[in-house]
């Protein structure tokens, strides 16, 4: 009783009910939320407090940015299915959906605009990060020496991972969103005389592959610049076919601010728990977790087995 109390004193504000609508669609910081409500962040933040303390929300620290997003399912999911069963809209959630399609533009055209800038830096912005080599051996080591059947490079940026892998892959598909990156890309691999391997411009969270048409999928230092890593995990894992394989490289959590703000990075590195969380609710069981200790930040693998079971919805974040 005292935990539906406090969930129904904390959706008893429309701002509060507000910010629930908007989680349910990503995960913000307190900045964009208060962006978006037309409000000042410290009153956002009261707010914020409120929905945390009943379990509607969570706050995560990134640095200098706290990024929100919705709480425990068991507590979410019946307050989203009262919200669908009333399928109302009024002035205030039509609105709240067109600022917030603008911080979504602003996000994507930061990053886009990065990207283009940097196209022809990037392999050299890597290997700053971390020794590239021994990142690459990591991920041999960890996909085998098998055959890697239909291979899908989800953000393939100049096509490395192509060159890498796609020798041993039946097909293998590069996919970007920057066509300055797929222009480079393409000039590597008709070097390489990569015959099975092709580039399509479009987004991680839209593959273009249908369910299951894919047996193994990478993301290589690409989840740092997604909007919503658990989304692009859960897009991942439906392009997988039974038994297919994701093997994400990404950075530990880090407190580098600066690559927020010069290199466009949307999140400063990720713990074994979320990715590990993500993978659950795609219906990827863990294979492998490996650490690569070295230079400025620490590079993660992790390794999951699509087993053809989702245990929850993946949330927006």
């Amino acid at each position: 009783m005292t935990s539906a109390l406090s969930i129904f004193r904390a959706l008893a504000d429309s701002t509060r009910l507000r910010i629930v609508a908007l989680l349910r669609a990503m995960e913000l910081s307190v900045g964009e939320l208060a962006q978006v409500l037309g409000q000042s962040q410290p009153r956002v933040s009261r707010h914020v407090k409120i929905l945390c303390d009943a379990g509607l929300a969570e706050r995560r620290k990134e640095g200098s940015w706290v990024f929100v997003a919705l709480g425990a399912d068991h507590k979410v999911q019946p307050i989203l299915a009262a919200f669908d069963s009333w399928n109302e809209k009024d002035h205030w959630t039509i609105a709240d959906e067109a600022r917030l399609a603008a911080v979504r533009a602003d996000r994507a055209v930061a990053a886009a605009d990065w990207f283009e800038a940097n196209a022809g830096q990037w392999d050299a912005i890597r290997s700053l990060h971390v020794a590239e080599s021994q990142v690459e051996a990591a991920m041999a080591k960890a996909l085998g020496e098998g055959p890697l059947g239909q291979l899908v490079d989800i953000g393939t940026g100049t096509g490395r991972m192509l060159e890498l892998f796609g020798p041993k892959a039946r097909q293998a598909l590069g996919i970007d969103r920057s066509s300055e990156m797929l222009r480079l890309a393409r000039a590597k691999l008709s070097e390489q005389g990569l015959d099975n391997a092709e580039l399509r411009q479009a987004d991680l969270y839209a593959l273009p592959l249908s369910d299951g048409g894919a047996d193994t999928a990478i993301l290589h230092h690409v989840l740092h610049f997604a909007q919503q890593p658990g989304a692009a995990i859960g897009e991942a894992g439906r392009v997988l076919s039974d038994g297919g394989r994701l093997l994400i490289v990404d950075f530990a959590p880090h407190e580098r601010e600066e690559l927020r703000t010069r290199d466009a990075h949307a999140r400063l590195g990720f713990s074994d728990e979320q990715v590990l969380a993500w993978f659950e609710a795609a219906g990827l069981a863990p294979v492998l977790v490996e650490t690569l200790e070295g230079g400025e930040l620490t590079v993660k693998l992790w390794l999951g087995r699509k087993t053809g079971e989702k245990k929850r919805e993946v949330k927006a974040a």
